[in-house]
């Protein structure tokens, strides 16, 4: 009876998610007599905001629509997937891990990397807080967009220091209620991610960031979800939005600049910004997603599964979750069908 009723809040929360979040922007048909593909995005520079403001799925399938929705957190983004609204999504690995553990288990699996999170996440504090450690952000408040990477990154920071979340205030605020909090300095530090992350900066300064924590053991990843059900109707059009996924992280790499302005258009900052944002971030190359080192090739999932593995483990650890779930369902868990074939167009 739990499970249900937890489930019954999601749907709940989806809907009245849903209408706010849509961000149609010209960026989807409107054709009823073709299926239509709903992809949940966030505004974290990535080749996904790339390949919507291109229309390069639109493009590559014009017998579909192509529906992008905008969503905050991850969190928000497994809600959707529990209440069937959506077919991809885009959203950290530490909710990826509880999305596929028990209570949720979402019937989805991980189909692409968007990036691994180097210093665009990062536990700030602010300036004049009198906090020079880790350590000494013990009974300070602390904003972080529950079950998100950065989340899961704070709690392992604070675990390297001796901390746990009950020596500090956690705030669960979403990125532009961090920075709204910030301004009014109701909270005095924060872990999230970019754009609002370098908003933070300017009146702050880093304890730690994603990078630091991944050399530790602790890496977290961007990665993109598909639902079982439509990877099993439509595997053409998942080979089809890889390529093109692989395609916004072959502009990266060969013409930042172009890549900087597509997803500035986006985002609503400038491409200088932008491209700064991207320096700070660590993209893979299509051949690197299908190694064994993340996603691996069909029937031989890779070591992305421990990665997700060991973060279910950590967050039932830390009481997030009931139980780490085991390998094999992370290992289930990656869309390797046409790998590596299906990221070269």
């Amino acid at each position: 009876m739990k499970l249900k009723a937890l489930l019954v809040v999601l749907v709940s929360a989806v809907l009245a998610l849903a209408g706010c979040s849509v961000d149609n922007g010209g960026q989807h048909g409107d054709d009823s007599g073709k299926p239509t593909i709903r992809i949940g995005y966030q505004t974290f520079p990535s080749g996904d905001l790339i390949v919507k403001n291109n229309k390069w799925l639109e493009e590559a399938l014009p017998d579909y629509n192509i529906k992008w929705t905008k969503f905050d957190s991850g969190a928000d983004v497994n809600t959707a997937f529990v209440a069937g609204e959506l077919d991809f999504g885009a959203l950290g690995s530490s909710p990826v891990a509880r999305g596929l553990s028990e209570p949720l288990n979402i019937p989805y699996k991980v189909a692409f990397v968007l990036d691994v999170a180097g210093d665009n996440e990062a536990l700030v504090v602010r300036n004049g807080a009198g906090v020079d450690t880790i350590a000494q952000l013990k009974g300070r408040r602390i904003g972080t967009p529950f079950a998100s990477t950065a989340h899961y990154s704070l709690l392992a920071a604070l675990d390297q220091n001796g901390l746990s979340a009950n020596d500090v205030q956690l705030i669960d605020l979403q990125p532009q209620a961090i920075l709204a909090a910030w301004e009014r300095g109701d909270i005095d530090a924060a872990y999230t991610w970019l754009p609002t992350l370098d908003e933070l900066r300017k009146t702050g300064r880093d304890l730690i960031t994603s990078r630091q924590l991944a050399d530790a053991g602790k890496p977290t990843l961007d990665l993109a979800t598909v639902s079982d059900e439509f990877a099993s109707a439509h595997p053409e059009a998942v080979d089809v939005w890889r390529q093109q996924q692989g395609r916004a992280l072959d502009l990266i790499r060969e013409d930042p600049q172009a890549a900087a302005e597509a997803i500035a258009a986006e985002i609503g900052l400038t491409p200088q910004d932008v491209a700064g944002q991207l320096k700070q971030m660590v993209f893979l190359t299509p051949q690197d997603i299908s190694s064994t080192e993340w996603l691996g090739t069909e029937g031989n999932p890779g070591n992305l599964a421990v990665n997700l593995e060991s973060a279910s483990q950590f967050l039932a650890d830390q009481s997030q979750i009931p139980a780490a779930a085991p390998l094999k369902t992370f290992q289930d868990a990656v869309y390797t069908k046409g790998l590596p074939g299906a990221l070269n167009e």
